[in-house]
């Protein structure tokens, strides 16, 4: 997801002029870091509050990539949409809006939102239950999303295919924009495993507390995030485990994956998360 804790990077690439002026994107503060839980759906009242701690600080990338979409017009195709986050605020601001995520339940959440703030919105979302690894498009978009890291979420083999089939239906003028946690390779094979701990804020009478363990494959580009959870109330002490595999993004590896599938690079924005790990936001346009 695109953070900043610190001084702005200089980007490994130049950035290439768009066809149309793109706004700058300042990333939003967030004064710690934590793994997100992008790739697990929640799928009780419990996991919606850990869920909604670790996914809620970075709210501030809504703004931003409103601002894009003020660029591009719409419609907007929001992949791997979860419950909405931006889904729901971009039909509020107007957008017509497709969100695709794998997870049923999360579908349900983000039409049980939309359906509070009433019709106007309501009718400006579809939803379409799918991997983004078998994505099938009908439509074009001016602006396609691949927000809060959910690159990290595709198999690197899967990720031309998603690409190609992206840029096959993006429309004049349109934009793919997309962000990720950058690794630098010598502090993976220095600290290949990294925790926290933190407690759960809580408005139910129910104490949470969450250690999360982060442990990254180098050979095998990917990593595992595994929360464990201690949740205390009335009704006695309950643990449960929660785990998430994600992919290790090269940003070499895919500069040349959105090359190959027609996309140059319009933006590129790096901050450091830490000494080790950078958050990268990347904004393309098709090649003309």
């Amino acid at each position: 997801m695109h953070t900043q804790t610190g001084a702005p990077v200089a980007p490994a690439l130049d950035p290439v002029p768009p066809s149309r002026p793109l706004p700058s994107l300042p990333a939003p503060a967030f004064p710690a870091r934590l793994p997100g839980l992008e790739s697990v759906s929640p799928h009780s009242e419990d996991e919606l509050w850990l869920h909604d701690t670790l996914l809620g600080p970075f709210s501030g990338d809504i703004v931003d990539y409103l601002r894009l979409a003020r660029v591009t017009g719409g419609p907007v195709l929001d992949l791997g949409s979860g419950y909405g986050r931006l889904a729901v605020p971009f039909a509020r601001h107007g957008f017509t809006v497709e969100a695709v995520d794998r997870d049923a339940h999360s579908l349900r959440r983000l039409c049980a939102w939309a359906d509070r703030l009433g019709p106007r919105v309501r009718r400006r979302i579809t939803t379409h239950r799918g991997e983004l690894t078998a994505l099938r498009l009908d439509r074009d978009y001016q602006l396609a999303l691949l927000a809060g890291s959910m690159i990290a979420a595709v198999p690197p083999y899967a990720r031309p295919r998603l690409l190609q089939e992206i840029v096959s239906h993006l429309g004049a003028d349109g934009a793919v924009a997309l962000d990720y946690t950058a690794h630098d390779a010598a502090g993976l094979a220095e600290h290949p495993c990294r925790s926290w701990a933190f407690q759960v804020p809580r408005f139910d009478g129910v104490t949470e507390r969450v250690v999360a363990r982060q442990e990254f494959d180098p050979a095998a580009m990917s990593e595992r995030v595994t929360y464990c959870v201690e949740r205390s109330g009335r009704s006695g002490i309950r643990q449960t485990v929660a785990t998430t595999v994600k992919w290790i993004v090269d940003q070499g590896d895919l500069t040349e994956q959105l090359h190959a599938a027609g996309l140059r690079i319009a933006d590129l924005r790096q901050q450091w998360l830490d000494r080790r790990t950078r958050s990268v936001l990347v904004v393309c346009r098709a090649v003309e």
